[in-house]
């Protein structure tokens, strides 16, 4: 059995005393879960503070991004080298990334050696936008994106890391995907995929969540599926009661 990972990312919300604020409500509201990995993704302003204020609990921190370089002439970039010792994890390749900074399957790919590399654990984000999904792109350009992101790797390196399926039409818009359509790219496109790189067993161990208007109300339904490994949660994530309900749902469902 995986053992579920929620994870939220807080994009560019929450200043430094507005993290620690969320961060410190959260703590007693899951301390006693222990059944779920959880883990949270504020700002780069706000790593080094939540950072310090999770030690000794049962959350992690990660990173929304990093750059593939340990240090040089790369203005406004941070490097694997600066987050190591913050964060245990790294969000690579989010669809804003790629929609709104040019981010492709090859940069994808040089980030994720980088974070393995430097002992940072990536959540790999794939996912089709409506036009590919009204297409009938979907299993194609996931399998493209999945291909893109772990060549290179060796089995070893893969089961370091996690990916998040977020179908780019569900992402913010309060349209999520349905539990079945979920399960079914996540079971049949991404394990196959990774099956074709590294074997069955490799494929079963890598956890997928799922992303895109995740919330209390339909992470159940997520959470029934077999395939489904969790949450990559967007704005849901930003208020210490609605993310702890969402943890707890996953941990009382995994637990049956």
């Amino acid at each position: 059995m995986r053992k579920p990972f929620i994870a939220g990312n807080w994009k560019m919300h929450k200043t430094i005393g507005e993290a620690l604020e969320l961060v410190n409500a959260l703590r007693p509201l899951v301390q006693d879960i222990e059944s779920v990995d959880i883990a949270v993704c504020p700002p780069f302003t706000a790593l080094a503070a939540v950072s310090d204020a999770v030690q000794g609990s049962n959350i992690r921190v990660g990173a929304q991004n990093m750059f593939w370089e340990e240090a040089g002439a790369y203005t406004g970039e941070i490097s694997p080298l600066m987050l190591k010792e913050l964060v245990t994890y790294v969000i690579i390749g989010h669809s804003e990334r790629r929609k709104y900074f040019g981010e492709t399957d090859e940069t994808v790919n040089r980030k994720v050696k980088a974070a393995l590399a430097h002992g940072l654990l990536p959540i790999i984000c794939v996912g089709e936008v409506l036009e590919e999904r009204e297409a009938g792109k979907t299993d194609e350009v996931v399998r493209r994106q999945v291909l893109g992101a772990y060549a290179g790797l060796s089995a070893d390196q893969a089961r370091q890391t996690t990916i998040a399926y977020e179908p780019v039409w569900a992402i913010g818009t309060g349209k999520a995907a349905t539990p079945e359509d979920a399960n079914d790219v996540i079971g049949r496109v991404i394990r196959g995929t990774l099956a074709d790189l590294f074997g069955a067993e490799v494929a079963q161990s890598i956890r997928v969540q799922y992303g895109g208007s995740v919330k209390p109300g339909n992470i159940a339904g997520f959470m029934e599926q077999p395939e489904v490994d969790g949450a990559l949660v967007g704005g849901a994530s930003l208020k210490a009661d609605v993310f702890a309900e969402i943890i707890r749902i996953t941990a009382d469902i995994r637990s049956r």
